[in-house]
């Protein structure tokens, strides 16, 4: 947890740059409100709060837009924690990744402020540093501007002056942080070349199959989420798949399912849904590789 916490440092030094000191409050709150929560699940029983909650919240802040109103940040981070691990019975129980269903429950709950309301970033200077929160509202986000067939230039969306989430604009910072936690072994590093491999084969054919808006895979790669999706949520060890074909597997699942939601639904990206929906697989997937690997032995 602490290597995760570390890896984030990087996206969070940026969004503070492009969004301002609201970023900060809305890690604190949701930390605070996180811990309490988690707290009150365990305190019965005597046992200690982990680690893992901070984790949750700061995921799921770094998935939120900048501009959402704190009382939704903290019903999304009591959600998380309550619905998408403590009743699963805690940590290294639970079955879908705790800040992605605080994610979609904000997202389901308040499509207005979750998908419409995004805060252009700073640019020049100090950038947000001086200030708590952009003036600037904007409607669009890169990912929905491609989804029109507006080009976006790629160099904007790898370096994040964007709108879009706390911690998805930047894919430079997502690739940086994403790489300690490779070198460090704390991300599977199967999960995210398969999910990678899976996204740029996909979004491919519908580019050179000239589907309908369908954008260049390094472009639609850099807009949205999916970087900082791939190696930060999907790559978390309690919803992943636990098995070395299994990951190949479940990251290919995320890639391709990303690219096929993101193009289309109506909704700008795929990632959340399509690790969400890995995470159902995942143990059905484990028990089917397994089970596989015993036959073979017996016989």
């Amino acid at each position: 947890m602490g290597d995760v916490l570390l890896a984030l440092i990087p996206v969070v030094a940026g969004a503070l740059y492009w969004f301002g000191w609201r970023v900060v409050v809305m890690l604190i709150l949701a930390n605070g409100v996180g811990f309490l929560a988690e707290y009150l699940f365990v305190r019965k029983d005597r046992q200690p709060v982990t680690s893992a909650v901070f984790v949750t919240a700061t995921l799921l802040v770094l998935s939120l837009p900048p501009a959402l109103p704190l009382w939704m940040v903290v019903l999304g981070t009591v959600f998380a924690v309550a619905f998408g691990k403590m009743m699963f019975g805690g940590f290294g129980r639970n079955v879908f990744n705790p800040a992605m269903v605080g994610r979609a429950f904000l997202y389901v709950s308040f499509g207005g402020p979750m998908t419409a309301q995004w805060s252009e970033p700073f640019a020049g200077g100090l950038g947000g540093l001086a200030a708590y929160l952009p003036d600037a509202v904007t409607a669009a986000t890169p990912g929905m501007l491609l989804k029109k067939g507006i080009a976006v230039p790629w160099e904007s969306m790898f370096l994040g002056a964007t709108p879009g989430t706390i911690g998805g604009t930047s894919a430079l910072l997502a690739i940086l942080g994403g790489v300690l936690l490779l070198v460090r072994k704390t991300a599977n590093y199967r999960i995210v070349i398969s999910a990678v491999a899976g996204f740029v084969v996909a979004q491919g054919l519908f580019w050179i199959g000239a589907v309908r808006n369908a954008p260049d895979p390094w472009r639609a790669m850099m807009a949205g989420s999916f970087l900082i999706g791939v190696f930060f949520y999907a790559t978390e060890p309690v919803t992943a798949s636990n098995t070395n074909i299994g990951r190949w597997i479940y990251g290919a699942f995320i890639g391709v399912m990303s690219s096929v939601i993101g193009l289309f639904s109506v909704w700008p990206a795929g990632t959340m849904f399509a690790i969400l929906l890995a995470n159902i697989f995942a143990p059905i997937l484990d028990y089917t590789i397994k089970a596989g690997m015993r036959r073979r032995e017996a016989a």
